[in-house]
Formats: C-alpha cells, structure tokens, sequence
C-alpha cells in the first residue's frame, strides 16, 4: 500500500485490518508477590481438591447422627468427649456411637462421625472429671460439613490464559501453591514527539512554540493499559535525523507511538520514514474525526502507531487502535473500549461527515444514562480530556443531534468489549430520527 495515497476507510475496517495483524506477547515467569495487575499467559488448574479433606466449617462437636434420632427437648441424648481438635490437627480418637469428639472451625472431620452439631445447640456437662455434651434436637446426616473437593476439584480449571490477576484470583493460586505464575510480557511502548514548535516540559514558552503534551498523555494512557513506555527525545524536522530516531525506537520497543508529521505538510516526514524503513501500511486514513490522518503501520513484527499532533485526536487514535494490539497480544477477551448507550444532554449541532469521536462525561442517571460533551469540541483542545471519561460516537453522514438523542458511548475504564462496532448506534442506519442524512 503506497504511504503518499490517502484514501479514507471506516473506522470499522481499520480496526479490523489492526486486529488481523495482532500477535501475541512473550511470557515470563514472576513471584506470586509481583503479579498484580498482570495478565496469566497460560490456564492455571486446580492441583488439589478444596477443601483437601471433609471439615467443619464451625465450631462444634463432630457425632455419629443416628444417636440424635430420637433426642429432643424432653429427651435428651447424652455423649461422652473423647478428645479436642483444632484446625491443623487430626483425631487420635475414632467417633463411634455414644460419643463426640469437640472439633474446632476448619479441622478434618474424624473417621466415624458423620454429622457436627454447633458449639451453641448443646450442653456441655462433667460427671466424675468425664466431659459430655446432652443435645434436644435431631441431627441429620452430612449436616454441617464442608467435604473434599465440593469448592474446587484438582484438575479444574481455575483461570485461562489472558485473565487479569486480581487479589482474588492471587488468594486463589496462593491456595493451590502457586508461588510463580506464567503472565505475559509487558510489551514496551516507544513514544516520539516529532515537530520543531515543541518544548520539553520543564522548558519556559517561547514565540510560537508549546509544550510537548502528546508523548506523557499517551505515556499514561499505554500505562493505564499494562504496556512500559519509554519516551524519546524528538528531533528537528528532518527526514534522516527522524529516521534514525524511528529505527532506534523500533530496536528498543515493540510498538513505536510517532505523535505529529504524519499529513501531507512539508514537514511531515513520517510517511516517507514508513516508505524508507520499508514497513507495511495498514492505512493512512480514516474516516473520522478528530485523527483523520491517523496511520498504522507493521514493521519486523512490530507496529508503528502515527497519530496525530493535536492531542484530542492522538488520545483518540491511542484508545481505538494502540489499545487492541496491547490487550489482544494478552489475549484479553475484551480488548477494545467498553460500549454503552446513553442520553444526550444537548443539543449537538455540528455536521458529520466523517464518525466523530466527542469527548464527553458519561454519568449514570435514574432511568438511563446521560452523556455531555466535555468542551470544546476541537483536535487541538486540551481542556475538553481534563473532565472527560468517554467519547460518544456519532456516525458518520449525519447532520447534527438534538438533545434527548440516544447515542453510543466508548469508555476507557471497565470491562471492556470483544467488538465496539457491532453496536448497531455507531452506524448511520441506526442514527435516531433527530439526525438527519447529508444530501
């Protein structure tokens, strides 16, 4: 595919020709105390049965249930105390009828008994330095006990491949003795800045230039999505000084972020570096907006990411397009945005012709969820991410939407999605009556 040809394809299909090329990552094995927030790169299986043994799950006395048959408030029946038990230990004493043996919260039952009763239904008595217990009431069989294996039996599978490790699941292999766990790589992200307008943070304004926002906005956003990022001191605008930088990138990273010089201005070298390195071209245009020119690209098995300068636009392209590969190369089930429906708050009055992304705060309501762009609606606006957590999505061919309107969210926290564009509100055919078709 030719890197100077621009024409522009459904966002659906982009996504698509990414999700196509998608590998997964390496895997390394690390301490149990080390895997929070990684991702198993194999199944985890159940090496025991849980519980291990039939226990009780109070305190009690463990009996033989059949001597209770016939127990009751004006009969009670009584049974001598062998021994006591705790958790941890086993009985030396067998249960056979006529006795009890006083069994703590989470020990093995004792052979012969077949029933616990709680600590607080009995009477607890000593004649001649002999302990018993009287009971009032019937006791039925199996009652009160947690057998072998009725949580988890061994060879059950616990967790497949691609699982987030949550504190929960790290109680869970911790019970079955897993003190290192296969988890996949994080995949390091290389993150380049190019344009001369741009300043390092802790550098002071100068005429015509800004601060380089992009490169620590999509740091944090890969972060958020369990990637390591390395950031690279952008250039001048020159072709073979830029090209040095990508291939330095590319040799350091798995996926290389360029944010900026991907259009067709005079100094936008990254087509022709693409070309030079001899990567191939998913696309280099979509139809969209914000990151129109928003290019993806593979290069020896690993990706390069153009997104766009202006910062609406490259936190747009970094959510659609860089968040499937990371998570998909986890094999996360649901690596794309989570999708929703909600309620728009006002009037939107600005023409479609391309899908627009809206920044915009999504809040639960009553009845439905409500959604309100977040500011102005512009590529270059900073201000508009400060309050925002979703982007609705207009379909593209449409003329404006009124308020009360339904329209399709993304979000960037949650559970995720295994395929945004199915959402049938993302595309013009669903569009609601308030939005009218372009002639």
């Amino acid at each position: 595919m030719s890197v100077t040809k621009r024409t522009p394809i459904p966002v659906s299909e982009a996504v698509e020709r990414v999700m196509k090329h998608t590998n997964h990552w390496h895997s390394e094995r690390i301490s149990l105390t080390e895997c929070d927030d990684r991702v198993l790169a194999e199944d985890v299986t159940a090496a025991n049965d849980v519980p291990p043994f039939n226990r009780s799950p109070y305190d009690g006395f463990a009996i033989f249930s059949s001597d209770t048959c016939e127990a009751s408030e004006n009969n009670p029946i009584k049974l001598q105390v062998l021994e006591t038990i705790g958790a941890g230990h086993v009985a030396q004493h067998s249960v056979t009828s006529g006795t009890a043996i006083r069994i703590m919260t989470g020990a093995q039952i004792p052979d012969g008994a077949d029933a616990v009763i709680m600590l607080e239904l009995v009477k607890e008595i000593k004649e001649n330095d002999i302990s018993f217990i009287e009971i009032r009431r019937t006791v039925k069989r199996n009652d009160n006990i947690s057998f072998q294996g009725e949580d988890t039996k061994e060879g059950t599978v616990l967790a497949e491949a691609g699982t987030l490790i949550t504190p929960g699941l790290i109680a869970v292999l911790a019970t079955f003795g897993f003190h290192t766990v296969s988890v996949f790589k994080k995949p390091v992200v290389g993150i380049l800045s190019t344009g001369t307008e741009l300043l390092d943070i802790h550098e002071p304004l100068q005429p015509g230039k800004i601060r380089n926002s992009n490169a620590y906005m999509a740091a944090a956003q890969v972060k958020a999505m369990g990637a390591d990022v390395k950031l690279y001191q952008h250039r001048e605008d020159d072709l073979d000084a830029l090209y040095e930088n990508v291939q330095d990138c590319l040799n350091e990273s798995d996926i290389v972020i360029t944010t900026g010089g991907v259009s067709v201005g005079d100094f936008d070298y990254l087509p022709a570096v693409y070309e030079k390195l001899g990567a191939q071209v998913l696309f280099n245009k979509i139809a969209m907006r914000p990151g129109s020119v928003t290019t993806v690209a593979t290069c020896n098995g690993k990706w390069l990411f153009g997104l766009s300068g202006n910062p609406s636009a490259c936190f747009v392209g970094c959510e659609l397009f860089v968040r499937p590969v990371i998570l998909a190369g986890m094999k996360r089930s649901k690596p794309h945005c989570s999708v929703h429906k909600a309620i728009l708050t006002t009037d939107f009055p600005k023409p479609n012709p391309f899908t627009r992304f809206v920044r915009a705060i999504l809040k639960d309501g009553e009845n439905n969820r409500h959604v309100t762009p977040a500011g102005l609606d512009k590529s270059s606006s900073i201000s508009s991410l400060l309050a925002a957590n979703s982007l609705i999505v207009l379909p593209g061919r449409t003329r404006g939407w009124e308020r009360g309107s339904e329209v399709g969210v993304l979000t960037w926290y949650g559970e995720g999605s295994e395929w945004p564009w199915d959402f049938p509100l993302f595309f013009k055919s669903s569009a609601t009556k308030t939005a009218e078709k372009q002639p």
